[in-house]
């Protein structure tokens, strides 16, 4: 029988390059002491916590990631006004200085709304906010956007239009799940399909349960173009955003990360409640290492 690790190593020849983006900042964050809370989530520790963001920078990149995903989820104008840009700068400027120029960037820009609140979407209305955001992370110097999290395909959608007038590559992720409110498969395959005609350069899902995603990623495989996954451990914590759960070990993950590669995907990580363990698993099993 074939290890996990051989036969990733297998299909990673007959694939597209495999791409491993990093882990989630803020769960991370709080498991080294750091208190995040709502509606900001990790957005302040730019400011109040600089070297631990850039310590989570670093163990992510030890772990073997090859896209690091600077703090900006929610350094959004609507939140924080006019320390938006500056926090949005600080976020991207941590991350080169943790990293190195040569390391690539991406920008997250991220729903308006509650991310499990599907109903709470302005949809199309939200171009303009989703414009101001997409041009403070170019401004910043990111190498590409992240619109991710999506648990609306129109709002989805329109953030992709705002990142892609930036000129910069742009990927989008929607944030499907189980509950009735959230996105369905059929959902996820028509908005992916939408994302890829209108010039995305890959469809993703996250911050969905790792052991129900597969019917997600299978929507994702009919988008015509590239395609990954990065999933949770753990449950929607009202208080603090997100409730780790650290059973879920990095070799399961990387079990359900094979599935998923043998579906066609090329693009992974780790969302909320995972960490560098994980990325590090995944790093290893598709020998990514240089």
């Amino acid at each position: 029988m074939k290890s996990l690790s051989s036969t990733g190593a297998q299909r990673a020849t007959s694939n597209p390059p495999i791409e491993l983006l990093d882990g989630p900042m803020g769960t991370e964050l709080e498991r080294l002491g750091y208190e995040t809370r709502l509606p900001l989530w990790s957005a302040l520790a730019n400011d109040e916590a600089p070297a631990l963001v850039k310590d989570v920078h670093r163990a992510y990149a030890s772990a073997g990631a090859t896209l690091h995903t600077a703090n900006t989820f929610r350094t959004q104008p609507r939140l924080l006004g006019d320390k938006a840009i500056e926090l949005t700068r600080r976020a991207v400027s941590l991350a080169r200085e943790a990293l190195g120029n040569e390391a690539r960037i991406a920008g997250s820009l991220a729903p308006l709304e509650d991310c499990y609140r599907p109903d709470l979407s302005p949809g199309t209305k939200a171009l303009p906010a989703h414009r101001a955001m997409a041009g403070a992370l170019a401004q910043a110097g990111v190498d590409l956007i992240v619109c991710e999290t999506f648990p609306h395909i129109e709002e989805g959608l329109t953030a992709l239009e705002a990142a892609l007038e930036t000129g910069l590559p742009v990927y989008l992720s929607f944030s499907p799940g189980p509950r009735d409110d959230l996105l369905t498969p059929d959902e996820v395959r028509f908005g992916s399909e939408r994302a890829i005609a209108l010039g995305a350069s890959a469809v993703l899902v996250n911050c969905l349960s790792a052991r129900g995603a597969r019917p997600f990623v299978e929507a994702l495989a009919s988008s015509g173009g590239r395609f990954g996954v990065y999933a949770n451990a753990g449950i929607a914590e009202d208080a603090i955003g997100f409730r780790a759960d650290r059973s879920f070990t990095p070799e399961q993950y990387v079990a359900r990360i094979d599935e998923f590669h043998a579906l066609g995907a090329t693009i992974f990580g780790a969302c909320c409640g995972m960490g560098p363990a994980h990325i590090d698993a995944l790093a290893t099993h598709f020998q990514l290492r240089r």
